[in-house]
């Protein structure tokens, strides 16, 4: 016997269910038994979901792009950091892969957004990230 407490609208309700099947269940409330016979509800028929292919986002730079400045790449999705394929000192170009980042089950590329050399990796392989966090800087 499995027994509930139940407050509803400020009444408290003492429910012990004694037995369950398909079509019947016992159960008592408050100490009155009850023979409680169980609806059969329409089945609910899932449409068909529609896969769509997932765009890969570029990563963002921050305002500070322009000019000889420095930018952050920031991540363009909540996820885990799968790999790093660039380093300090490293020279990169615009477009060029410089992790990886798993979102959602996928892979998603993350690139530089500019020519630079990279001057901070803000994250290690492993780490989850949030949306917007920032993973390189390139100056």
């Amino acid at each position: 016997m499995k027994n509930f407490k139940y407050k509803i609208n400020g009444n408290v309700y003492e429910v012990a269910i004694d037995s369950i099947d398909d079509t019947n269940a016992k159960v008592e409330v408050n100490g009155i038994a009850y023979d409680v016979v169980i609806e059969q509800s329409e089945q609910q028929i899932s449409k068909p979901v529609k896969r769509v292919a997932a765009q890969v986002s570029q990563a963002t730079a921050s305002s500070s792009s322009q000019g000889g400045s420095a930018s952050t790449v920031k991540s363009p999705l909540p996820g885990l950091i799968l790999d790093i394929t660039c380093s300090v000192g490293e020279s990169v170009s615009k477009g060029q892969q410089v992790m990886s980042l798993e979102a959602m089950k996928m892979e998603n590329a993350i690139n530089a957004d500019r020519d630079g050399v990279i001057k901070e990796i803000k994250v290690t392989k492993g780490e989850t990230v949030l949306e917007g966090a920032p993973l390189v800087v390139i100056g």
